[in-house]
């Protein structure tokens, strides 16, 4: 970032007046975050950039990253003029031997396959479920919302229903519920019990955990493989009507429902 530091010199403040500009300015999107949301670089690089003085907003140049843009605002950034994208919040129930991730350099089927069409924005996975677990799955290119849900103090809840390789004692469940030692930490669930009519294997296990491989770990360090891992529920957004392989937006109020689950969190 040196060339940002030599740029902070060259400051051009006729037009600058930044205390005047954010005067009485309390509505809109604080400018780094409508930076950062258009997809040009990170809130603390575009920070760096108006304190450069490289970004103008209706021909002005802005020193505050939290000048408040409002709609029908015109910012531009090192002579490029962005723009926020359409927000795209779509529910994925994936399939079993589908990749979350975005592209595959060995032409593996991706998630992406499964939403070709949904939208003409480029949209991401919120956290990941490997290759052979199936269900929820959240894609996005809100990057605020991504990274509440996926920070470490999010607490987001998520619900499994799980297959083992055979059927599990009560005394086994009751070992798990009291949390299970792992290679990197304690692992704790928030409840684990036998569905009703379901066969002795399926279990329905909820937990905060989103650590790598969480689940299939837990039941591996008790002596049990997992033959099935399917996520049916996620920071309260569940797969009710969605067939496998399926796909849907989210509603507004689902969305301002996640909003509000995170919002607790700085980050």
């Amino acid at each position: 970032m040196g060339w940002l530091k030599m740029n902070k010199m060259n400051t051009n403040k006729k037009n600058s007046n930044p205390r005047e500009l954010i005067r009485n300015s309390t509505a809109g999107t604080r400018l780094n975050k409508y930076i950062a949301a258009a997809g040009y670089c990170s809130r603390r690089d575009a920070d760096e950039l108006v304190f450069a003085g490289l970004v103008t907003v209706n021909g002005k140049h802005i020193l505050e990253p939290g000048y408040r843009v409002k709609q029908g605002d015109m910012v531009i950034v090192e002579g490029r003029k962005i723009r926020q994208p359409q927000k795209y919040y779509i529910l994925l129930n994936k399939t079993k031997d589908a990749i979350t991730t975005t592209s595959d350099e060995r032409g593996r089927k991706t998630v992406m396959d499964l939403i070709r069409g949904a939208c003409d924005e480029s949209v991401y996975p919120v956290g990941r479920l490997d290759r052979n677990t199936t269900g929820l799955l959240l894609l996005t290119n809100d990057g605020e919302l991504a990274n509440r849900l996926m920070h470490p103090s999010g607490e987001v809840r998520k619900v499994y229903k799980t297959r083992l390789d055979r059927d599990i004692s009560y005394e086994v469940i009751k070992k798990i519920r009291k949390g299970v030692m792992l290679e990197d930490g304690l692992a704790l669930v928030d409840e684990v019990n036998h569905i009703k009519g379901e066969t002795g294997d399926t279990l329905m296990l909820v937990l905060h955990s989103g650590r790598n491989r969480i689940v299939r770990r837990i039941f591996e360090a008790v002596g049990f493989k997992v033959a099935a891992l399917d996520r049916v529920g996620y920071a309260g957004l569940t797969l009710h009507g969605l067939g496998r392989g399926e796909w849907r937006y989210l509603s507004n109020e689902e969305v301002k429902e996640l909003y509000k689950r995170t919002n607790r969190l700085k980050i």
